[in-house]
């Protein structure tokens, strides 16, 4: 099994893991391996340093404590979600990439889709009309500007981040 680190056109980096270097060629000349975050099917090899097990009796390697606490599975529901943002401005893009998808991924799952009457939504609920809840949707650039003039607190979300389903 050979595992190589990968790289889309849009510098997304991400790990693929092939029969061969062959089966790599193959799947990549027929648009098999896409980039997940983004899709992209114009995928290079990046330069990987060989898995090499040269002993037993060795210690196992222990992540740095930014590195813990990015894989920790926290989102952005947690309490610490400020010191998980700090974290992730300081690691490494492999780093970044994984916990910006797994933040995106709990914000997903922890809001409601109302489509189109977002703008509408957020507007009532700012101003007292609906319940507050968390809500996403999709709103034109002119309605979100409206919005954010108004004080109503909005954040964009990718839109890859709603076409990617998870792998796993």
């Amino acid at each position: 099994m050979k595992v190589l680190d990968l790289a889309c056109s849009s510098a997304h980096v991400f790990e693929g893991w092939f029969a061969s270097e062959a089966d790599f060629l193959s799947q990549r000349e027929r648009g098999l391996i896409e980039c997940p975050l983004c899709g992209c099917t114009q995928i290079v090899k990046q330069l990987s340093a060989p898995r090499l097990n040269l002993g037993h009796g060795r210690k196992p390697f222990e992540p740095d404590a930014a590195a813990q606490s990015l894989a920790s599975g926290a989102g952005a529901a947690s309490p610490n979600l400020g010191t998980q943002v700090g974290e992730l401005a300081t690691a490494q893009p492999k780093q970044q990439q994984a916990a910006l998808l797994r933040v995106l991924r709990e914000v997903l799952t922890q809001t409601e889709d109302v489509g189109a009457q977002f703008a509408q939504q957020a507007r009532q609920m700012h101003e007292g009309e609906l319940e507050p809840r968390a809500i996403r949707g999709q709103t034109t650039p002119a309605q979100a500007a409206e919005l954010l003039q108004d004080g109503v607190p909005i954040v964009p979300i990718p839109d890859w981040a709603l076409r990617k389903p998870t792998l796993q």
